[in-house]
């Protein structure tokens, strides 16, 4: 997601089954930063749990056979101009720009801002969820929430 001065942008990452997503903030939109932020975000998850990558077609994904044979994931290009190919990411970017309006200059958020955010949507619960959280499917623990 691109913010409004084009430098800073949000990397995001949604896995299809629970919904939990996971943001960062990243310096600028090209290959080499893009494949930074997802090993740093996709190293936080078990390998267990990630299995494959649904880019667009941007040019800062150009160079994800490098994340796909560190990682040992499959990367499916979905056709291009077809984003109902990539639907929960696309819903997902939704409910983000939420919290981060188009036109937003990213640069003025901090990562803390970040990953508050991150928190916020991933205990909001979700009717393709049956009303409980990204959290609670990917972890399979319920949230006490007060």
């Amino acid at each position: 997601m691109i913010g409004r001065t084009g430098h800073s942008i949000l990397l995001t990452v949604v896995d299809r089954l629970s919904r939990l997503t996971l943001i960062k903030k990243v310096a600028q939109k090209d290959s080499q930063e893009i494949n930074k932020g997802l090993v740093e975000l996709l190293g936080a998850i078990p390998k267990e749990f990630v299995h494959s990558i649904t880019p667009d077609h941007g040019t800062e994904f150009l160079h994800l056979d490098e994340i796909s044979e560190r990682l040992g994931v499959t990367v499916y290009w979905p056709d291009p101009y077809s984003p109902e190919q990539r639907g929960t990411n696309e819903n997902t970017n939704g409910l983000i720009r939420e919290y981060f309006p188009k036109r937003t200059d990213i640069d003025n958020y901090t990562e803390q801002d970040v990953e508050h955010r991150q928190k916020q949507l991933n205990q909001r619960p979700r009717k393709v969820l049956n009303y409980e959280t990204p959290y609670e499917v990917f972890f399979d623990k319920p949230l006490h929430l007060v």
